[in-house]
Parts: structure tokens; C-alpha cells; sequence
């Protein structure tokens, strides 16, 4: 396996070729999939299972939705509420502490070591030194944080200085994810987000002198008056502060469902053949700095964890993106949070006004999900290979799953031919190998195997009955 990870090829023609519209994978079924048939009862069932099941049960992973943040930033696509002052926050981490309580009473006394946690948003760091230990004690009032886990959280460095980062330590933070995007300062005010060098590159620090043992820095190519040129100016101020990991996301302007992108006129955006230079740029840079591909748009250090779990076969992938743990029900707070328990996915309502009244209620506040059937669980530990490892070994899954492979995945098989001719993957007797060409375009093969969207496309080449 270790072969065929940390490679990637950046083939223009292909890209072309092979660039369609499909999810990232972070669950299967895909949250589009969810419905509300599965609520806050068949969710409660399914922490009650897992509390009855007789088995050694993993720690948990953690992730807190803090969708609050000060000033908004035109080309977000996040679930965020703009806020001048700490009167919602505080109310939001009081129910908070409702839900907290409440998920946590359908568990185990001795069900509740924890070793992932995540604080995401919104601008995490919009909440005061005191409301973060307050959250922090809520969390440690119910789960038993390990010591080794990996504690994360999104820091926004307009809103961060030194003793915040200290706090954030002391608190048992352990890894930062930095928000850039870019350094241009005409990017910047086209995108509502001015942000210095200084007080980017002075939040790295502080990580760094207060022990946190990663920070990885966020990019996004494809923004208003974005350029080649620019943004390489960018990626060579940041890997000069060699950052544990990078991820280059790709900007995508949706108007009609994001409000604040239509103050982003799209003359302003750059072109097609732009937005593949910056690409190609960011993978020419990154590669030639040494950093491995880990997959989609994330890019790490060979010695971070996520390259040496990625060459070990342990990476895995959740509603956090690449994880290094695998295997673990993950609880979630707060609006629009996913929470994964066995083979079920619940989430919980989007608006303030709903999540406050459905815990007043003392009910859980998910509003949809779905439970996997066995068909949904095999094609999730599929995808997951190829979008970990970019590749999947027939035997493994034959062993595990009592079937033939080639029998039971004969018509995405027979569908990956014209990928395969193409250069993107090879299938050899019992294997699925991802080459470097196509790994930029990973989705795309996974996409074959997702039997939901398969279905959709079905239905669509019918013609009408009536």
C-alpha cells in the first residue's frame, strides 16, 4: 500500500475530461441521502445499543458546532451566524450543556473516553477565554479526555493573539487548523476578509512555542480576482513557515444557496484555465516542498500523522476530513451537527430557534439521518479505501464481507474501463490500484460505487411514463 500513496499527477486533459459535480465522501450515504424517518427516536436507539451491546467499545471522537462569528466573509458556505457580542454565544453554550446531558445519559458510566475532539464553525475563537473553559469543563464534566488523543480547532488569526493560544493549550488543544485562503490583498477585500501576514504567521508561532504538536493552514484557489501569480506569492510566504499540513480547497460560487456570495460579482472570478494554473501551481509547489498528497485537496509533512497513517493503511475518513481514527462513533453538538453511532448517521437541526426549543423539550435535536443497511456499510468501506488509500484489494473485502468481488461488482467494474483507458486507475486480478494522474480525481472514481447516486442516474435515463 505504501507504494501507492504520496504521489499525484497533475494532468490538465483529464482534469477536463473527468471534472463532474459529486460528493467528498466525508460519510456514505451521503448527508443528501439523510431523511427524517430517521429522528431523535431511532437515534436514541442507537445510543442505547451501543450502550447494551456486550463488546469492548472504542473512545469516542467529539465535534462541537460553534456557528458564530463576527464579521462574514463573502465566499463562506458554512452553517454561521454574525454576531457583535457574546449574548448568543452564552446562551448557545448553555444549551449546549442541555445537549451534552442529554446525549450522555444514554451511555454507559464507563463509556466515556474520548480521544478525537473538534471545535468547528462558524470562528470557534469568537467565544471569550471564559466561555472556552466553560465548554471545556462541560466536556470533561461527561467524557474522560485521553492523554495522546488528537484535540483540535478551527482559529481565525484576526481573532487569536498569544495568550489565546496559550489558553487553547492549557485547555488540552493539541492541533490548529488556520484559515489564509490568500495573502492578496486585493483577494482579501474582494472576499470581506482582511488578514495580515503578521498575525498569521504570529498565531503559527504561538502554536509552536506552546507545544501544539500540528497547525495546518486552509487555502482556497478559485476566489475573485484570484491569480496564478498571486497565489503563488502566498504558497511561498507559508511554506516558508512550513506548516505540519496544508489543504487547497476549491472555491465554489453558489449564489442562489450561499446569500453572501452574490456580493461577489463573477466577472470577478478567475477563468477555467486560471483556476487549473493555480492548481497546478499548489501541487507543483507543495510536491517539490516535500509534502505528500493525502488526498482531494490535502497535502502533509512525511513525518505527520496523516502521511505515516496513510503509508500504515490506518487513515480513515469522517465528518472531519482525514482522520487517523478509525473505527470511531463520533458524538456531535450544536446545529447542523452530524453525529455518526454504529451504523447510523443522525443530524441535528439547522436553525437556533429549533435546536433551543427541541431541548427545552428535553428531546435529542436531530431532525434527520439514516441507519446503513449491510449493502451501505461494504460500499462505505469501499470508498474509503480508495479515497485513503487509492486502492482496494478484493480479498480483504471477499474475507470480510463473504462474497465474490468481481461477481458482486460487476457493473462498476465493467464502468471503471473507460477510466482505466483513460489512465486514471488500473484493475489487475484482485485489485484496484488509483494511479497518480487519477488521484486528483478520486471523487470521480468513488462516484462509481456509490449506489444512491447510481440509482438517481438510473431513474433520469428513463424516459417519462406519462
Amino acid at each position: 500500500m505504501a507504494s501507492l500513496t504520496g504521489s499525484v499527477v497533475f494532468d490538465e486533459a483529464l482534469i477536463r475530461r473527468f471534472d463532474i459535480h459529486g460528493p467528498r465522501y466525508t460519510s456514505y450515504p451521503t448527508a443528501d441521502r439523510f431523511a427524517p424517518e430517521f429522528g431523535a427516536d431511532a437515534y436514541r436507539q442507537r445510543l442505547v445499543q451501543r450502550r447494551d451491546e456486550p463488546r469492548e467499545r472504542k473512545p469516542f471522537s467529539l465535534y462541537f458546532h460553534l456557528p458564530f462569528c463576527s464579521t462574514i466573509c463573502y465566499y463562506c458556505a458554512c452553517n454561521k451566524i454574525i454576531a457583535r457580542d457574546h449574548g448568543r454565544s452564552a446562551k448557545y453554550l448553555k444549551y449546549l450543556a442541555k445537549e451534552l446531558e442529554l446525549q450522555t445519559g444514554f451511555l454507559a458510566p464507563d463509556d466515556r473516553a474520548v480521544e478525537q475532539l473538534h471545535w468547528g464553525g462558524g470562528t470557534p475563537t469568537f467565544l471569550s477565554h471564559g466561555e472556552m473553559r466553560q465548554l471545556m469543563a462541560l466536556t470533561r464534566r461527561h467524557f474522560r479526555l485521553l492523554d495522546g488523543g488528537e484535540y483540535s480547532i478551527e482559529v481565525d488569526p484576526r481573532r487569536v493573539d498569544g495568550a489565546t493560544v496559550v489558553l487553547l493549550a492549557e485547555l488540552g488543544f493539541n492541533r490548529m487548523s488556520v484559515g489564509v485562503q490568500d495573502f492578496d490583498e486585493r483577494v482579501q477585500r474582494a472576499i470581506h476578509r482582511i488578514q495580515s501576514e503578521e498575525e498569521t504567521f504570529a498565531v503559527i508561532d504561538a502554536a509552536r512555542d506552546a507545544g501544539f504538536r500540528s497547525v495546518s493552514v486552509d487555502l482556497i484557489y478559485g476566489l475573485p480576482r484570484q491569480s496564478a501569480a498571486g497565489f503563488e506569492r502566498t504558497l511561498e510566504r507559508l511554506l516558508a513557515a512550513s506548516p505540519d499540513r496544508l489543504s487547497i480547497y476549491n472555491y465554489a460560487h453558489l449564489p442562489a444557496l450561499f446569500k453572501p456570495q452574490r456580493r461577489i460579482p463573477e466577472s470577478d472570478l478567475p477563468t477555467p484555465d486560471e483556476r487549473l494554473r493555480i492548481l497546478a501551481l499548489a501541487i507543483d509547489r507543495l510536491t517539490a516542498a516535500g509534502y505528500v498528497f493525502i488526498g482531494m485537496d490535502h497535502f502533509a509533512r512525511p513525518d505527520d500523522e496523516l502521511a505515516v497513517a496513510q503509508r500504515a493503511g490506518r487513515l480513515h475518513r469522517n465528518f472531519q476530513g482525514y482522520s487517523t481514527h478509525a473505527g470511531r462513533d463520533m458524538l456531535s453538538f450544536g446545529v447542523t451537527s452530524i453525529s455518526q453511532v454504529g451504523t447510523s448517521y443522525g443530524q441535528n437541526v439547522k436553525t437556533l430557534d429549533e435546536y433551543y426549543a427541541r431541548l427545552d423539550e428535553g428531546i435529542l435535536p436531530v431532525f434527520r439521518g439514516v441507519g446503513l443497511t449491510p449493502e451501505d456499510v461494504l460500499r462505505r468501506a469501499l470508498i474509503g479505501s480508495l479515497m485513503c488509500h487509492f486502492e482496494v484489494v478484493f480479498s480483504a473485502f471477499e474475507k470480510k464481507y463473504d462474497l465474490d468481488f468481481a461477481s458482486h461488482f460487476s457493473l462498476e467494474l465493467a464502468e471503471l474501463a473507460e477510466m482505466e483507458r483513460a489512465g486514471l486507475l488500473r484493475v489487475e486480478p484482485g485489485r484496484i490500484a488509483v494511479l497518480p494522474p487519477g488521484r486528483m480525481l478520486v471523487r470521480a472514481i468513488s462516484m462509481v460505487f456509490d449506489a444512491h447516486l447510481r440509482a438517481r442516474r438510473t431513474r433520469n435515463r428513463y424516459s417519462k411514463v406519462i
